[in-house]
Order: structure tokens, then C-alpha cells, then sequence
């Protein structure tokens, strides 16, 4: 922007950002992106250029965390986390990293990876305590509103904070931001007792006995924190009961949450209690995180799964689920498919269950069992049906990466974009590469010349690639 012109409008922008603080800007409308705010005088901006004249005049010595907390609130409600956090976390490091801490360790590290210390002279109680407030504030946004791996910046900011007020992190720590009801925050009752800490995402349940009000207590106090706006999407479930109880389905992780619902699972009156509570829990890119990234896993994954094995009734919630896991941080639907299959078999309602779930997730492993249950005319005749419809049955966010050239010498001259049949003859390639391994390789000639006569022109048409199924059908897909 010109300097005349900036001079011009900072009247305006100073207006807007005051508004912001007062809680009076409004958003333009959803169309708008980047998001755009109007002040009360109705002048037009865009977040980030509010973000960014406010946080370059901030200051550690005068900043006011009041204020400050005031104003980055509402933007994110006006726009969302992800349009902020990166502005206010540049301002914390100018602020207070480079302002306050000497850093060591090797300077290619990642800047969460490196160790921080008080520079040499500067003594704790020297860093303003509006400045540390604020980084709080920051670091607590991260863990509500930001995605699964930004825990790390939470942690980077908690970090710095606890080297000069250890408290303030203690505090936290214990009791959390204060902003969730003191009845949410601990729970005692004839039958559990819970506490649950909005700033670092975390439930913890104690049951005392395996009864069908026990599930329903525990299980309307969840879906209560979940209800809570400014809970964390990505939390930790840390559940005990009286009963080593689990879902059985092999490869689980043998954690509470499993426990929990397994026990739930058992009364038929909480089915529908526990459908509430996986529709209140699955939000795509989040996670359980007490989980090992082995075993990462949707936040309602158990409880969609307990209902699932239960049979078709919660095909729909399933399916549902199956379309929101983020295929780099959700393992655990391959442990449940393939037990899902296995009681199931391949049939016309449990196909296209499998073969989105085979999309939900990268490099899902090939067994020779699911060669064994297709190799019928019911399952081969279910997988064709699959085939026709495939392109309502992959998940929203799946694409193909076939295209991604990992020879930096060799770019091409033009990125090209995958057709959308493209997309749904990798997708297919997949699904059949999990049912049949490198039998399905070069058209899957052997899946085909060792299948019986009864089934080998079924094997065929499974093979056969979709842009030619499409001409066969006369565009039908």
C-alpha cells in the first residue's frame, strides 16, 4: 500500500481495529475470502490486514492483554483460527522469544525443537506479565481451535511462558481457562467422578461400577463438554472402570475409550446416546491424542465403531465416518474393517462400506483373507455394483497421487491435474490392490486365469480399467 494512501485510511483501520477490540465489527459475508470484517462507520477490511497493522505497532512493554485477547477473539469469531494465529504467533516471537530468550540447539531445528533460556542479565519478573497472559491466550487457541499438530506450537508458547512464570502454566494445568462451567469441569456422582481441562484438552473419568446408568451418566457428560464451543476437538479420553472390558475387534488399542465403549455397547437404551455422542466428537483433521501415531484415531472412532459391529442399522453413521477421517491421521478404520468384513462378509451393503474405508486412509494392507471372502458371485457381484457407483462412493477428501513427480530434476514444464476418472481409476487400482495384492497387477491377468469358470468373466469385468467400464455402460458411472 502507498504511504498516502495508508496515511489516508488509518483513521479507518485504527476505527476497525478499535471496533474489533469492543466486540462491534461484523463479517461482509461468507463469500468473502480472505474474510472480510466491517467496522461500525461500515468501512471494509480484510482480517489480515487488520492483524497485520495491529501487530506490528505491539510492543512487550505496553501491550494490553485485555485488549489484546479482546481483539484477536473477535476476529477468530468473525473468520476462523487458521485467518489469525500465524499474525499472532510472529508477534509473540519478535516480542517475547527475541526479545527475552537466548536459543540453542542446531538453527535447521524447527523452532519448537530448539531449547529456550533467559538471556544473560534479564531477570523473570523483567518480562512484562501482560505479554505472558497473552502468549497463554495464544497457546490455548491452539490447542481448541487449531489443527492436531499445531499442539506443538501450544507447547513451544506454554514453553517460554513456564521459564519465567511457572505458575500461570500450573494454573492451567489444573484448573484450565476457567471458561468451562464449574459442572463440567468436575463431576462427581453416585457412579463416576470427572474433571476436564479445556487448555490442555484432557477428560478424566473414573467409574465405580459397569451399570447401564453409570454409561448414560458418563456418556451425557461427554456429549455435554463436546456441546461446549471452546472445548478442544482433539482431546484425550483417560477412562477407568471396574471392568477390563474391550471391543473385540484385534489391533485395538487396549485404552479407556475402549473400555468405555464396550461397556456402553451392551445396552441396547445407549445405542442412540452413543451415536450422539460420535456425531458430537467426529470432525475431520482432529484426533484422540493419547493415542500413538501408530494408532491415531477420529475422536468418536470407538463408539462408531462399537455400533458398527453391531450390523446395518449404523451403515449410515459408518459411512459418515468413514468420509471425515483424514487419511494421514486415521489408522484405526483398518482394524475395524477388516473385522467388519470378516463377520459381515462381502455383501451389497458391506462393499461399499469397505471400499471407502479402503479410501479413507493411505496404504491399507493387503490380506489374502479378502480374497478368500470375495471369491464368490455374491461379493464379486456386490464389488461390480461398487465399481458402477464408484464415484459416489469415494470420500469426499480423497484424490489421486500418481501425478506427484519425486524427481526434483525432472518437474514438468505445467502441472496437470488428474480427470476425475483418472482419480477413480487410481481409487479402484487401490481397492483392488488391498483385496488381491500384486495378483491384481497387469490387470489382474492372475486374480482372472485362476478364478473358476462360474466366476472368471466376474473377475474380468472387475479388472477392466473404468474409463472402459464407462464406455461399456454407455457413461453411466
Amino acid at each position: 500500500m502507498k504511504p498516502e494512501v495508508q496515511e489516508e485510511l488509518q483513521p479507518l483501520f485504527d476505527q476497525c481495529i478499535q471496533d474489533a477490540i469492543d466486540g462491534k465489527i461484523t463479517r461482509l459475508d461468507d463469500s468473502h475470502w480472505p474474510p472480510v470484517v466491517v467496522s461500525s462507520q461500515g468501512a471494509p477490511f480484510e482480517v489480515w490486514q487488520l492483524l497485520q497493522i495491529w501487530t506490528e505497532i505491539q510492543r512487550a512493554e505496553t501491550l494490553d492483554a485485555e485488549k489484546a485477547i479482546a481483539f484477536s477473539e473477535n476476529l477468530r469469531r468473525q473468520s476462523r483460527w487458521g485467518e489469525i494465529d500465524h499474525h499472532l504467533l510472529d508477534m509473540l516471537k519478535r516480542e517475547l522469544q527475541e526479545k527475552y530468550f537466548f536459543v540453542t540447539g542446531d538453527e535447521d531445528d524447527r523452532f519448537w525443537d530448539r531449547e529456550y533460556s533467559l538471556k544473560p542479565g534479564i531477570r523473570a519478573e523483567e518480562v512484562p506479565e501482560p505479554l505472558l497472559r497473552f502468549a497463554c491466550y495464544v497457546a490455548v487457541s491452539y490447542k481448541v481451535y487449531g489443527l492436531d499438530f499445531q499442539y506443538l506450537d501450544a507447547n513451544y508458547l506454554f514453553g517460554l511462558v513456564e521459564k519465567v512464570r511457572p505458575d500461570m502454566v500450573k494454573k492451567l494445568r489444573e484448573h484450565g481457562t476457567g471458561r468451562l462451567p464449574l459442572s463440567l469441569q468436575k463431576r462427581k456422582t453416585e457412579h463416576f467422578t470427572a474433571s476436564a481441562n479445556d487448555a490442555f484438552a484432557a477428560i478424566r473419568i473414573t467409574a465405580r461400577d459397569n451399570t447401564e446408568e453409570c454409561c448414560r451418566e458418563v456418556l451425557n457428560y461427554l456429549c455435554e463438554l463436546l456441546e461446549q464451543e471452546d472445548f478442544p476437538r482433539s482431546y484425550a479420553v483417560e477412562f477407568k472402570g471396574p471392568e477390563k472390558r474391550y471391543l473385540p475387534i484385534t489391533g485395538l488399542p487396549k485404552k479407556g475409550v475402549n473400555q468405555l465403549f464396550a461397556c456402553a455397547v451392551q445396552y441396547p437404551g445407549l445405542h442412540p446416546l452413543m451415536e450422539r455422542y460420535a456425531r458430537l466428537a467426529m470432525r475431520q483433521y482432529e484426533q484422540y491424542t493419547n493415542l500413538s501415531d501408530e494408532q491415531c484415531a477420529l475422536p468418536g472412532s470407538f463408539a462408531v465403531f462399537a455400533l458398527g459391529m453391531l450390523g446395518q442399522e449404523w451403515r449410515q453413521l459408518v459411512w459418515d465416518y468413514l468420509d471425515l477421517c483424514d487419511d494421514e491421521h486415521s489408522h484405526l478404520q483398518e482394524k475395524f474393517l477388516r473385522e467388519y468384513v470378516k463377520q459381515f462378509g462381502f455383501t451389497a451393503d458391506t462393499v461399499p462400506v469397505f471400499v471407502r474405508g479402503v479410501l479413507s486412509m493411505q496404504n491399507m494392507k493387503y490380506s489374502k483373507d479378502y480374497a478368500a471372502w470375495m471369491a464368490n458371485a455374491e461379493s464379486l457381484d456386490a464389488l461390480l455394483e461398487a465399481k458402477i457407483h464408484l464415484s459416489e462412493i469415494v470420500p469426499s477428501g480423497f484424490s489421486s497421487d500418481e501425478d506427484d513427480d519425486d524427481d526434483e530434476d525432472e518437474k514438468p514444464a505445467e502441472e496437470t491435474e488428474a480427470s476425475p476418472e483418472e482419480v477413480l481409476q487410481y481409487a479402484w487400482e487401490t481397492v483392488c490392490y488391498v483385496i488381491w495384492g500384486k495378483g491384481s497387477a497387469k490387470g489382474g491377468q492372475k486374480v482372472v486365469e485362476a478364478a473358476s469358470e462360474e466366476l472368471k468373466e466376474r473377475c474380468r469385468q472387475i479388472f477392466i480399467p473404468i474409463t472402459e467400464s464407462l464406455e461399456e455402460r454407455g457413461g453411466l458411472l
